[in-house]
């Protein structure tokens, strides 16, 4: 028990290390120094850094597939659902100012050095296209469900990209509010006038 708290531990500080710093610049010592555990204990858990990128995706995965179930409990409708994720930007603006998105830096990073785990990474992503796509296809969008779930993540990633270049907070408001105001035009039987919709960013 004692053995799998730590290993936990480590896992959660190398995802906020591999965050803030990136998978190349964290080093072993980096991720012992936040436990609190000697070399020789940290090896006992991970033989390499790889082992600790493979097992950090799957935290993330694991914890990206709880979040989105708990929206599907949480949201009545698909189009809140999609919602829940345009406001991630939101909720999440401190942190995409200052390091970028946690999936796109990660994707970004391991493809350009090819790294082995660069696959297992974007499986990350096509978690949230998948899911999005089954959103838009309960939306009546069965052809173009695919489709409008890859522009939803086109958006936000290059939404992301910018703020952390010029860390403006009031271009991301703008941006989602933008966004959810497309999102509302993908109601089947909306109305005429799609700028009625309510938008709330809190």
């Amino acid at each position: 028990m004692v053995a799998a708290t730590t290993r936990q531990q480590i896992v959660q500080a190398a995802d906020t290390l591999f965050y803030e710093r990136g998978f190349e610049a964290t080093s072993f010592a980096d991720i012992a120094v936040v436990v609190g555990l000697s070399r020789g204990n940290f090896y006992y858990h991970f033989k390499t850094k790889d082992e600790i990128l493979h097992a950090v995706i799957a935290y993330r995965l694991s914890n990206i597939q709880a979040m989105l179930e708990a929206w599907e409990v949480g949201a009545k409708t698909p189009i809140d659902r999609i919602r829940s994720f345009i406001q991630i930007l939101i909720l999440n603006q401190a942190k995409i100012m200052a390091y970028g998105c946690p999936v796109g830096t990660l994707c970004n990073e391991l493809a350009k050095r090819d790294h082995i785990a660069k696959n297992r990474a974007v499986e990350l992503f096509t978690l949230f296209r998948d899911w999005l796509s089954c959103q838009f296809t309960a939306l009546g969008h069965g052809t173009q469900a695919d489709e409008l779930a890859m522009h939803i993540l086109m958006r936000s990633q290059g939404v992301a990209a910018l703020a952390t270049a010029f860390r403006d907070e009031a271009f991301i408001r703008r941006e989602v509010d933008d966004i959810c105001l497309w999102l509302a035009v993908q109601r089947p039987n909306l109305s005429d006038n799609p700028e009625s919709v309510s938008i709330q960013n809190s």
